[in-house]
């Protein structure tokens, strides 16, 4: 059980809904490709995905190792939400009316209901992985340079991460020369972004602490 203030309850409602926020951005922008070096190709979803996790790395910092299981356990919740509603949607029939929109619909979220799955997957592994390492050095390392502890657990974890979702996702999508720059590029890129918002990080350790009200 969390124990919060009043404030710090408002605090942490806001935290869950830009994890929830990024999640979901990376969930149904990620199918788009941008072109990186050497020929390699870069999913959007680079600039949101990192927030995930490290959203619960700052969560578990201030409020505990419970608060960032249960942002993993409210994202894998929503992202089957999302599945179970994208299905729906898929299976009933068409107005006439409609037809005209129905080719990109179900191109794009019949694509996304693929990537929705390989995104509970991932959870299931990347996530609750980057929980466990987070802690694991902070046992070990203390709690000082917080930035080592995330980067260290955000390494292994965006790894297991990308390389399972990338494969459930894409596999026959794209071909396997094209999935492994993707996968390769793709979890170097998002380190090397999580590193570069470990600024706004510590930004976000000191509102949470913060003893104003909002």
């Amino acid at each position: 059980m969390i124990s919060l203030t009043d404030s710090s309850q408002k605090k942490f409602v806001i935290a869950l809904a830009l994890y929830l926020t990024s999640l979901f951005a990376a969930n149904t922008l990620g199918l788009k490709l941008m072109p990186f070096l050497f020929g390699s190709h870069l999913s959007v979803a680079v600039f949101s995905f990192p927030v995930v996790f490290l959203m619960t790395d700052v969560v578990g910092e201030v409020y505990g190792k419970s608060a960032s299981r249960l942002f993993v356990l409210a994202g894998f919740v929503s992202t089957a939400l999302f599945v179970a509603f994208s299905f729906l949607s898929l299976w009933v029939p068409w107005s006439t009316d409609s037809l005209w929109a129905r080719p990109g619909y179900e191109q794009i979220f019949g694509i996304s209901i693929r990537i929705a799955i390989a995104s509970l997957v991932a959870f299931a592994v990347g996530e609750y992985q980057d929980v466990m390492a987070f802690f694991f050095f902070r046992e070990h390392l203390g709690l000082r340079r917080f930035w080592l502890r995330s980067l260290l657990s955000n390494v292994w974890s965006q790894l297991l991460d990308t390389a399972i979702f990338m494969i459930i996702a894409f596999a026959g999508i794209y071909s396997w020369t094209t999935l492994g720059s993707i996968i390769v590029t793709w979890w170097l890129y998002k380190v090397g972004m999580g590193a570069l918002y470990t600024p706004l990080s510590y930004l976000g350790i000191r509102l949470l602490r913060s003893p104003s009200s909002i």
